[in-house]
């Protein structure tokens, strides 16, 4: 499933055994699978993109740094 959302919070992701890295904040799409999520964004002419576990993007949606579009909040 892929859906719009925005990083309205600190979302932060790790490439291999490196530090984590922050997703800028902003509009973002969002393809989710049973296992994990992968963040897709545009920062000027570069273009990045970021997989987590599933849980982990629960955890960010439930505490609101990722808002998905059309969502209220509660």
């Amino acid at each position: 499933m892929t859906q719009n959302a925005h990083i309205t919070g600190t979302v932060e992701y790790r490439e291999g055994d490196g530090p984590n890295i922050v997703i800028r904040r902003g509009p973002c799409v969002i393809e989710e699978t049973e296992l994990d999520v992968t963040l897709s964004w545009t920062e000027g002419d570069a273009r990045g993109s970021a997989a987590m576990p599933i849980a982990d993007y629960r955890r960010y949606v439930a505490s609101r740094a990722i808002r998905l579009d059309g969502a209220t909040a509660g």
